[in-house]
Protein backbone atom coordinates (compact mmCIF):
# COMPACT_ATOMS: atom_id res chain seq x y z
CA UNK A 1 0.00 0.00 0.00
CA UNK A 2 1.31 3.67 -1.06
CA UNK A 3 2.12 6.08 2.17
CA UNK A 4 1.31 9.95 2.08
CA UNK A 5 3.66 11.58 4.18
CA UNK A 6 2.10 14.92 5.36
CA UNK A 7 0.71 16.72 7.33
CA UNK A 8 -2.90 18.33 7.42
CA UNK A 9 -2.42 21.69 7.98
CA UNK A 10 -0.33 21.97 5.16
CA UNK A 11 -2.25 23.24 2.14
CA UNK A 12 0.15 21.19 -0.59
CA UNK A 13 -1.02 18.15 1.63
CA UNK A 14 -4.69 18.98 1.34
CA UNK A 15 -4.19 19.56 -2.15
CA UNK A 16 -3.56 15.91 -2.26
CA UNK A 17 -6.18 14.76 0.06
CA UNK A 18 -9.01 16.62 -1.14
CA UNK A 19 -7.71 14.99 -4.82
CA UNK A 20 -7.77 11.52 -2.95
CA UNK A 21 -11.29 12.00 -1.61
CA UNK A 22 -12.95 13.19 -4.81
CA UNK A 23 -10.97 10.41 -6.96
CA UNK A 24 -12.13 8.03 -4.25
CA UNK A 25 -8.69 6.35 -3.79
CA UNK A 26 -8.42 4.17 -0.71
CA UNK A 27 -5.19 1.84 -1.27
CA UNK A 28 -3.32 4.32 0.30
CA UNK A 29 -2.41 5.19 3.83
CA UNK A 30 -1.76 8.84 5.49
CA UNK A 31 1.15 9.58 8.05
CA UNK A 32 1.56 12.41 10.00
CA UNK A 33 4.86 14.05 9.73
CA UNK A 34 5.82 17.22 10.79
CA UNK A 35 8.04 19.28 7.75
CA UNK A 36 10.38 22.20 9.31
CA UNK A 37 12.62 24.56 7.52
CA UNK A 38 14.93 24.14 9.90
CA UNK A 39 14.67 20.33 9.83
CA UNK A 40 11.87 17.67 10.21
CA UNK A 41 11.16 14.31 10.95
CA UNK A 42 14.19 11.63 9.55
CA UNK A 43 11.63 9.53 8.00
CA UNK A 44 10.33 12.80 5.50
CA UNK A 45 13.79 13.18 4.83
CA UNK A 46 14.63 9.65 4.06
CA UNK A 47 11.46 9.48 1.85
CA UNK A 48 11.99 13.53 0.34
CA UNK A 49 15.97 14.78 0.81
CA UNK A 50 14.08 18.08 0.53
CA UNK A 51 12.11 17.48 3.12
CA UNK A 52 9.18 18.85 1.97
CA UNK A 53 5.80 17.59 2.00
CA UNK A 54 3.95 16.18 0.76
CA UNK A 55 5.94 12.52 -0.20
CA UNK A 56 4.32 9.81 -1.58
CA UNK A 57 6.33 6.66 -0.73
CA UNK A 58 5.50 3.75 -3.42
CA UNK A 59 5.85 0.09 -3.42
CA UNK A 60 9.13 -0.97 -5.52
CA UNK A 61 9.14 2.29 -6.98
CA UNK A 62 11.03 5.01 -6.24
CA UNK A 63 9.31 7.81 -3.74
CA UNK A 64 7.16 10.53 -5.09
CA UNK A 65 7.88 14.17 -4.06
CA UNK A 66 6.24 17.69 -4.74
CA UNK A 67 2.41 17.99 -4.61
CA UNK A 68 2.08 18.92 -8.58
CA UNK A 69 3.78 15.42 -9.69
CA UNK A 70 2.35 13.30 -6.83
CA UNK A 71 -1.38 15.29 -8.03
CA UNK A 72 -0.54 13.99 -11.65
CA UNK A 73 0.67 10.60 -10.52
CA UNK A 74 -2.30 9.89 -8.41
CA UNK A 75 -5.17 11.62 -11.09
CA UNK A 76 -3.83 8.46 -13.23
CA UNK A 77 -3.79 5.89 -11.34
CA UNK A 78 -7.25 6.74 -10.55
CA UNK A 79 -8.18 7.86 -13.78
CA UNK A 80 -9.84 10.85 -11.77
CA UNK A 81 -10.04 13.04 -15.33
CA UNK A 82 -8.54 16.00 -13.26
CA UNK A 83 -6.38 17.36 -15.71
CA UNK A 84 -8.20 16.86 -18.92
CA UNK A 85 -6.35 17.39 -21.93
CA UNK A 86 -8.99 19.42 -23.89
CA UNK A 87 -7.78 22.44 -21.33
CA UNK A 88 -5.05 21.46 -19.83
CA UNK A 89 -2.28 24.10 -20.23
CA UNK A 90 -5.08 26.68 -18.37
CA UNK A 91 -5.32 23.62 -15.48
CA UNK A 92 -1.69 23.37 -14.99
CA UNK A 93 -1.31 27.51 -15.16
CA UNK A 94 -4.21 27.83 -12.71
CA UNK A 95 -2.91 24.97 -10.48
CA UNK A 96 0.62 27.19 -10.90
CA UNK A 97 -1.15 30.11 -9.56
CA UNK A 98 -2.68 28.30 -6.49
CA UNK A 99 0.67 26.53 -5.44
CA UNK A 100 2.23 30.20 -5.91
CA UNK A 101 -0.35 31.55 -3.21
CA UNK A 102 0.43 28.89 -0.96
CA UNK A 103 4.46 28.76 -0.89
CA UNK A 104 4.20 32.91 -0.32
CA UNK A 105 1.56 32.14 2.19
CA UNK A 106 3.82 29.12 3.94
CA UNK A 107 6.72 31.60 3.76
CA UNK A 108 4.70 34.15 5.83
CA UNK A 109 3.72 31.79 8.45
CA UNK A 110 7.55 30.55 8.85
CA UNK A 111 8.80 33.64 9.05
CA UNK A 112 6.76 34.52 11.70
CA UNK A 113 6.87 30.76 13.39
CA UNK A 114 10.46 30.43 13.55
CA UNK A 115 11.87 34.66 14.31
CA UNK A 116 10.86 36.36 16.93
CA UNK A 117 8.45 39.50 16.07
CA UNK A 118 11.50 42.07 16.64
CA UNK A 119 13.42 39.77 13.79
CA UNK A 120 10.68 40.21 11.24
CA UNK A 121 11.86 41.61 7.66
CA UNK A 122 9.00 43.09 7.30
CA UNK A 123 9.55 44.40 3.43
CA UNK A 124 9.85 40.60 2.64
CA UNK A 125 6.73 39.76 4.96
CA UNK A 126 4.90 42.59 2.45
CA UNK A 127 6.42 41.25 -0.42
CA UNK A 128 4.68 37.91 0.30
CA UNK A 129 1.64 39.34 0.53
CA UNK A 130 1.45 41.36 -2.08
CA UNK A 131 2.02 38.58 -4.57
CA UNK A 132 -0.91 36.47 -2.91
CA UNK A 133 -2.98 39.62 -2.88
CA UNK A 134 -1.60 40.16 -6.95
CA UNK A 135 -2.60 36.37 -7.92
CA UNK A 136 -5.84 36.38 -6.31
CA UNK A 137 -6.88 40.07 -8.08
CA UNK A 138 -5.92 37.74 -11.80
CA UNK A 139 -8.26 34.89 -10.05
CA UNK A 140 -11.10 37.17 -9.79
CA UNK A 141 -10.55 39.30 -12.99
CA UNK A 142 -10.02 36.08 -15.51
CA UNK A 143 -10.26 32.88 -13.75
CA UNK A 144 -13.94 32.53 -12.98
CA UNK A 145 -15.18 31.10 -15.80
CA UNK A 146 -12.60 28.48 -15.56
CA UNK A 147 -13.43 28.03 -11.74
CA UNK A 148 -17.12 27.31 -12.59
CA UNK A 149 -16.60 24.91 -15.03
CA UNK A 150 -16.44 21.34 -14.30
CA UNK A 151 -14.26 19.97 -11.33
CA UNK A 152 -10.63 19.89 -12.18
CA UNK A 153 -7.01 19.95 -10.38
CA UNK A 154 -6.96 23.52 -10.97
CA UNK A 155 -10.20 24.53 -8.71
CA UNK A 156 -9.07 22.31 -5.76
CA UNK A 157 -5.46 23.91 -5.78
CA UNK A 158 -7.61 27.17 -5.69
CA UNK A 159 -9.73 26.13 -2.72
CA UNK A 160 -6.89 24.73 -0.62
CA UNK A 161 -4.86 27.64 -1.32
CA UNK A 162 -7.67 29.95 -0.22
CA UNK A 163 -8.44 27.95 2.68
CA UNK A 164 -4.86 27.99 4.14
CA UNK A 165 -4.87 31.22 3.86
CA UNK A 166 -8.40 31.48 5.98
CA UNK A 167 -6.54 28.69 8.74
CA UNK A 168 -3.09 31.47 9.23
CA UNK A 169 -3.69 34.40 7.80
CA UNK A 170 -7.91 35.16 8.38
CA UNK A 171 -6.43 38.94 9.37
CA UNK A 172 -5.70 39.93 6.02
CA UNK A 173 -9.07 39.35 4.64
CA UNK A 174 -8.30 38.03 0.97
CA UNK A 175 -11.96 38.01 0.65
CA UNK A 176 -12.46 42.20 0.58
CA UNK A 177 -12.58 43.24 -3.21
CA UNK A 178 -12.77 40.06 -4.51
CA UNK A 179 -16.71 38.79 -3.93
CA UNK A 180 -16.94 36.54 -7.42
CA UNK A 181 -14.16 34.49 -5.51
CA UNK A 182 -15.48 34.48 -2.10
CA UNK A 183 -18.93 33.89 -3.56
CA UNK A 184 -17.35 30.47 -5.71
CA UNK A 185 -15.18 29.59 -2.52
CA UNK A 186 -18.24 29.52 -0.09
CA UNK A 187 -20.08 27.08 -2.53
CA UNK A 188 -16.61 24.73 -3.14
CA UNK A 189 -15.94 24.80 0.91
CA UNK A 190 -18.97 22.39 1.32
CA UNK A 191 -18.19 19.61 -0.53
CA UNK A 192 -17.38 16.52 1.08
CA UNK A 193 -14.17 16.54 0.50
CA UNK A 194 -13.43 20.03 1.71
CA UNK A 195 -15.60 18.45 4.95
CA UNK A 196 -13.37 15.17 5.36
CA UNK A 197 -9.77 17.05 4.91
CA UNK A 198 -10.72 20.72 7.19
CA UNK A 199 -7.31 21.11 8.92
CA UNK A 200 -9.29 23.14 11.70
CA UNK A 201 -11.23 19.37 12.64
CA UNK A 202 -8.09 17.12 12.00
Amino acid sequence: MMKLLGSPASPFVRKTLILMHEAEIADMEFVQVTASPLGGEEALNAANPLGKIPALVRDEASTLYDSRVITRFLNEHAKAGLYPEERLWEVLTLEATADGIMEASVGITYEKRHRSEDMWHHPWLDGQWTKIARALDVIEARWMSHLHGPLDMAQIGVAAALGYLDLRHDDKGWREGRPALAAWYEVFSQRASMAATDPAKA
